[in-house]
């Protein structure tokens, strides 16, 4: 039995090993982006100019790479846009047509480094404004249910599957209890690991599951950041099934190769690791998975050594009751770390959708926190002793472990889908800017930051064919009449570098506000310029 074992799980790393190295041949390729949020573009949102752009421009905070770009035409005709520039942080898209009256929409995805795509939509109008297109906004939610299952399926195969055959090697002795648990995790996991990557690349293209065969949803998966983890977290797996498997002389460098592998793994994409600065997050979250796979991993084995009494159960749980404290100490320390840098301020625990999923695992925490601190101080001196009723108690215990880490596994997937306030936060101290565009004049406005509260603003005034204004006398005017805000006017100042400034203004609600610049060209001639601008909570 044990030979035919032995073959089949060759014959599984064999396979691993090719799929692998197809993988990163297909991964030389690929490049690496950083997470960003959009802060500009040209035309504005909701803008109405008089012709059709010859581009259109995108800013974001940091640089990106596109993937879907779209114009739909105010008869809901999509143009795919296939010819753009990369340029800092500014992606340049050329308008390949000549576009009639009304209104169109500007639909675009792009991906960032922790892998995970951003998309949006903006409204601008040739002429007078149209009803807009019809763009589908709807959650895919079969798509979204997979890529959610993959993830838990893909922690299950690392932390209970890798982590478990360190368990093994390292902690169990010459015991073998919980093996076929932990083999059947790791096989979970090359399963919904390469699953996973054509998850990602469906996600990033915004295509429907059926679509999950065509080779493109694999290319671009495997181009975000996402695909070194699924390169990382394959060898990890099939070290950790090796050192099962293969000689016992090497069960012990295999099973720690593939623990170690587990923190690489989770470090190269996430929300956690794209974060600055990145010299201390990376190793935080590596310290983080392997401190998971370690505790994790163990509970299983050690769980089924004590309620099948085997010979070495004793000596595995006095192993792993030593070893816990530092792990734990040293785990918890991360994620605390991690968290303070992803929520920034307490409010955003409640206020976002990721806070409020940390706060759940937090619960969980202290709920397991607690449970392996009875365990640990109450049970398992009486079980190392020989208690057998305190071993099935802590048998128990151990098992409701269990199920708390998958619960916990369940809401860190849940992750996937909600931005970590850290990017809400640079989004939101980002400039709102805005091209207004007449024939007798022209400007260029931004509002610093751009949302609600004490802001900045600053025009650069020009002539209707981009020449220089010489204005004597600039007033901004902003209103809401939607919210029954009259018009807010304040006379700019001239600093001296060709622009004009408007300081200690407060926007006292977020939405959209229609801007009007009112330019004194000489003591009998006013010009006046409008548009619209929409400024974030």
């Amino acid at each position: 039995m044990v030979d035919t074992t032995s073959k089949c799980v060759g014959r599984i790393a064999g396979g691993l090993l090719g799929l692998l190295m197809a993988l990163i041949i297909m991964a030389s390729t690929s490049q690496a982006f950083a997470h960003a949020a959009l802060i500009q573009t040209d035309p504005s949102d909701g803008a109405v100019l008089a012709q059709a752009p010859k581009q259109f421009s995108l800013t974001f905070s940091e640089p990106v790479s596109p993937l879907v770009l779209t114009l739909v035409k105010p008869d809901g005709t999509p143009v795919a846009l296939t010819s753009f520039r990369l340029t800092n942080q500014a992606l340049e898209i050329d308008n390949p047509q000549a576009l009639k009256s009304g209104t169109h929409v500007l639909s675009w995805r792009v991906i960032s480094a922790d892998g995970h795509p951003v998309g949006g939509s903006l409204l601008f109008s040739i002429g007078a404004p149209s009803e807009p297109p019809a763009v589908s906004e709807a959650v895919d939610w079969p798509s979204r249910s997979a890529i959610w299952i993959g993830k838990v399926f893909l922690y299950i195969g690392l932390f209970l599957g890798v982590g478990g055959a360190f368990a093994l090697a390292w902690l169990a002795g010459n015991g073998r209890a919980g093996q076929r648990f932990v083999m059947a995790a790791i096989l979970c996991g090359l399963v919904a690991t390469p699953l996973s990557l054509g998850f990602q690349g469906l996600d990033a293209l915004g295509a429907p599951l059926p679509h999950l065969a065509q080779p493109v949803i694999w290319r671009t998966g495997l181009g975000t950041s996402f695909g070194w983890t699924v390169l990382v977290a394959l060898i990890s797996l099939g070290l950790g099934l090796l050192s099962l498997a293969g000689p016992r002389v090497l069960a012990r460098p295999l099973a720690l190769a593939g623990l170690l592998a587990v923190g690489v793994a989770l470090a190269a994409s996430g929300h956690a690791s794209a974060a600055e600065p990145q010299w201390l997050t990376r190793p935080l979250v590596f310290v983080h998975g392997i401190g998971i796979a370690f505790w994790a991993g163990a509970l299983v084995p050690l769980g089924l050594a004590l309620k099948r009494q085997t010979a070495g159960a004793v000596a595995f749980l006095r192993r792993f009751s030593r070893a816990i404290l530092p792990v734990v100490a040293v785990l918890a320390a991360a994620g605390i770390v991690l968290a303070v840098i992803q929520v920034q301020t307490p409010s955003a625990l409640a206020g976002t959708a990721y806070g409020r999923l940390l706060l759940i695992k937090l619960a969980l925490l202290v709920f397991l926190f607690t449970l392996a601190a009875v365990n640990r101080w109450k049970l398992t001196a009486s079980a190392e002793a020989g208690a057998t009723e305190v071993q099935r108690r802590l048998t128990r215990s151990i098992a409701v472990e269990m199920l708390i880490a998958l619960a916990i596994f369940g809401v860190a997937a849940g992750w996937r889908f909600t931005p970590p306030p850290r990017a809400l936060a640079i989004a939101a101290a980002q400039p709102v800017s805005v091209h207004i565009h007449a024939l007798e004049a022209m400007a260029d406005l931004s509002i610093t930051p751009g949302h609600a509260g004490p802001v900045a603003a600053s025009m650069i005034i020009m002539t209707g064919d981009f020449g220089p204004l010489d204005a004597k006398e600039v007033t901004l005017v902003l209103s809401k009449p939607d919210s029954g805000i009259e018009p807010l006017k304040r006379a700019a100042t001239k600093p001296g570098d060709g622009s004009w400034r408007v300081d200690n203004l407060v926007i006292p609600v977020p939405g959209r506000w229609m801007v009007r610049i009112d330019i004194l060209v000489s003591d009998f001639k006013i010009v006046k310029i409008e548009a619209p601008v929409d400024i974030r909570p």
